[in-house]
């Protein structure tokens, strides 16, 4: 495919940046092909057959931290985004850094009750030692701030520790939220099993490769960031259960499908972890997802190319503009899509 179909005309004032109060409300644009329909997140237990809703429930870190150089005193901020070795008051991580000056193997920083020293240097990302008097989870969860997204144009606040977190988070990981479950609330978990819908779990930690445009001239170049996924025997025996009895596997999210699809790659989905760099693209044999719940997504990335080669391109496009023209709310605090059949 053209790399310029990912691109397409959004006015600024559609970028979400605030939550709605009741997460359900959302608008949702329903395709089927090439047509669209209007309806709200709160309408899904009806607007598909009992299927199986697989969710991702991964746990965002409050993995921003300020602090200081320990030498110079200059300023420096850290996102944490892959720990490399058991939680505890020691632990060793990847980093992303921004300081006045690049980070020197063997700085020292004081982020907060934290203290953390440079260790080495690889692809843009530093490894980081970090030592503390208690455990590093619980000074995060009390001085990490929320990483929001960077289209996301304000300070964080109080209210994004719960708002940036979907009802399913159980195991902390990722530095960005699967947006699509944002959308969950109990009592839409209620309507949804009420109406005959199943409700499944896969763990992936979305990183911050999730945000890296599409630079390259030729789609098929871009360099595809790797996320560790793990999936359950329950999850598994749940899929291959709705295939049996012919209902649809409904994706909540993109990082749901790169999952499912990764893991069925070589044949059946199998239990347990793995991590990948799967680039979901056109074309794309789809192996395993049936349906796909999804928020709109930043032109020229990654996550819309796995739209598209889901839903089709020219099918995708035109709900993007018919999105755009109704003045929808887009990305991560915005509204939702749900491609009912596969192009």
């Amino acid at each position: 495919m053209d790399v310029a179909d990912l691109d397409y005309e959004l006015p600024e004032e559609l970028i979400a940046q605030r939550p709605l109060e009741a997460r359900d409300a959302a608008r949702l644009l329903v395709v089927d092909g090439e047509r669209t329909a209007h309806a709200s997140v709160g309408a899904l237990p009806s607007l598909l057959s009992p299927s199986l809703f697989v969710v991702n429930d991964t746990r965002v870190l409050s993995a921003r931290l300020r602090g200081r150089k320990a030498a110079s005193g200059g300023e420096v901020e850290v996102l944490l985004v892959e720990r490399l070795s058991p939680p505890g008051t020691t632990e060793r991580w990847s980093a992303l850094a921004r300081a006045s000056k690049p980070l020197r193997p063997g700085a020292a920083l004081a982020l907060g009750a934290i203290r953390a020293t440079v260790e080495d240097k690889r692809d843009g990302h530093v490894v980081l030692a970090l030592s503390a008097d208690e455990p590093i989870d619980a000074i995060l969860e009390r001085e990490g701030e929320v990483p929001l997204p960077p289209y996301i144009r304000r300070d964080v606040e109080p209210a994004d520790r719960a708002a940036y977190q979907t009802v399913f988070a159980a195991h902390p990981g990722a530095v960005a939220a699967p947006t699509a479950g944002l959308h969950f609330t109990p009592a839409l978990l209620d309507a949804l099993a009420a109406a005959g819908h199943e409700l499944a779990a896969i763990t992936l930690h979305v990183g911050p490769g999730t945000f890296r445009p599409v630079k390259a001239a030729r789609l098929e170049d871009h360099p595809m960031h790797v996320e560790r996924y793990a999936i359950a025997p329950a999850t598994v025996e749940a899929i291959a259960r709705a295939k049996r009895e012919g209902r649809a596997v409904v994706a909540v999210g993109t990082t749901v499908v790169r999952t499912l699809e990764a893991a069925a790659k070589e044949g059946a989905i199998r239990a347990g972890e793995g991590a990948t760099d799967l680039f979901i693209r056109p074309p794309f044999e789809f192996r395993v997802i049936d349906a796909l719940l999804t928020n709109f997504h930043l032109p020229r990335s990654t996550l819309l190319a796995l739209v598209m080669a889901f839903a089709g391109v020219a099918p995708t496009r035109a709900a993007y503009a018919e999105a755009v023209r109704a003045r929808y709310r887009f990305f991560s605090y915005g509204d939702a899509m749900l491609v009912r059949s596969r192009a």
